[in-house]
């Protein structure tokens, strides 16, 4: 654990007992893994929503060092972090963009996304204001409805981009909705859509633009979706985007989630635990504190579901889990003050990320993502 993201929270300062550690090893792994799945196609890493939850700074670094081309992220606020941090290679900013934001763009040398004929010529019009030439990825929605030119309307948005003189097209892009189920109908719809608009370069004799369209699920699921780079996401850090996904690829959860117990006691029949007075124990248990709430994101809905590991043996979380602390009825067996709790992770009995979204009633993305800065990462 040599390095911590937060330098006021150290693991072993004695201060926050409760801490993620993000084994880069088990990161590397799955980067080659889907390299080697992809062969030639280029691999962009996808680190929004704080490298889901990893620490982007630290994975963006590990992803430049580890050959990654180039980066994407959602907003340009991430971007500006990763250059700040030091990152060069090219990143790439998915989201939506107000017309404000060009000159942060192109000052911070990022490339954009061009989702409609209006932003396209506000990227040229502000490239030309400030004397630098714009680099874009082109939107097209094929079957999303989010951002991004409809299919059907896409030509427009390409033959406009060929009057700009102040930009680049680098690549165009769209994004699959349902690529993550068994029944893959409407992603190759979409892909058939994608293929459409495509054939707009090849009519005119143009060179393709950098295509892409592959996210984690396609990657596993859709190799004829690959064409010049895939965007994993959540499947760099070990954990599969749905479960009905299949695991054509072996990879490995990276993230740990620990603390330790900070109090113990004696309850008593007929006491109960918490807020609302939900759980009481029929006969004398003993109940330990763990420092650990929904203001880190451990959710509240998980209440009456979740499970720790205390000394490699599970156990049920009891009463509301609270913004800062939630209770864990150990039975009658032991533990101390200082006793490691495995909230994620483990050895041959294991917690997964995939266990507490089933318990919060949702993805893993979201548990990922919502696991609060202020606890510390600590990496390998």
């Amino acid at each position: 654990m040599s390095k911590i993201n937060n330098p006021t929270i150290s693991v072993n300062s004695g201060l926050r007992p409760s801490y993620i550690h993000v084994n880069l090893d088990r990161i590397t792994d799955n980067f080659h893994a889907i390299r080697a799945k992809v062969g030639d196609t280029d691999v962009m890493p996808i680190i929004k929503a704080n490298a889901y939850g990893h620490g982007i700074e630290v994975i963006g670094k590990h992803m430049e060092k580890l050959g990654a081309k180039n980066l994407g992220v959602a907003f340009v606020e991430e971007a500006i972090l990763l250059r700040e941090a030091g990152i060069r290679i090219p990143i790439l900013v998915l989201g939506g963009i107000l017309g404000g934001q060009i000159p942060l763009y192109l000052h911070h040398d990022l490339t954009l996304t061009a989702s409609s004929i209006e932003k396209l010529e506000q990227i040229d019009k502000t490239a030309e204001e400030m004397g630098v030439i714009a680099k874009v990825h082109l939107k097209i929605d094929t079957g999303m409805e989010r951002i991004g030119m409809h299919y059907y309307s896409a030509e427009s948005l390409l033959e406009a981009s060929l009057k700009c003189k102040h930009l680049i097209v680098e690549g165009i892009f769209s994004h699959f909705a349902n690529a993550d189920v068994s029944d893959l109908s409407h992603a190759r719809l979409q892909l058939e859509r994608f293929n459409e608009v495509l054939s707009f370069y090849e009519k005119r004799s143009l060179p393709y633009p950098i295509r892409h369209i592959a996210n984690s699920a396609a990657v596993l699921q859709l190799p004829e979706s690959y064409f010049d780079m895939v965007r994993p996401g959540i499947m760099l850090f070990g954990v599969y985007p749905s479960n009905e996904v299949k695991k054509t690829i072996e990879i490995k959860p990276a993230l740990t989630w620990k603390s330790r117990v900070v109090f113990f006691k004696v309850v008593k029949p007929g006491h109960p635990v918490s807020y609302g007075s939900e759980w009481q124990s029929d006969k004398m248990v003993r109940v330990v504190t763990v420092p650990v709430g929904f203001g880190d994101g451990y959710f509240r809905s998980m209440t009456g579901k979740a499970e720790v590991l205390i000394n490699g043996k599970r156990y049920p979380v009891v009463g509301r889990i609270c913004m800062d602390q939630f209770m864990v009825n150990i039975d009658w067996d032991s533990a101390y003050n200082g006793d490691e709790v495995v909230l994620v992770g483990g050895d041959e009995e294991c917690i997964c990320v995939e266990d507490l979204a089933d318990w919060a009633g949702t993805t893993p993305y979201e548990i990922l993502t919502n696991i609060n800065t202020r606890v510390p990462r600590a990496y390998k």
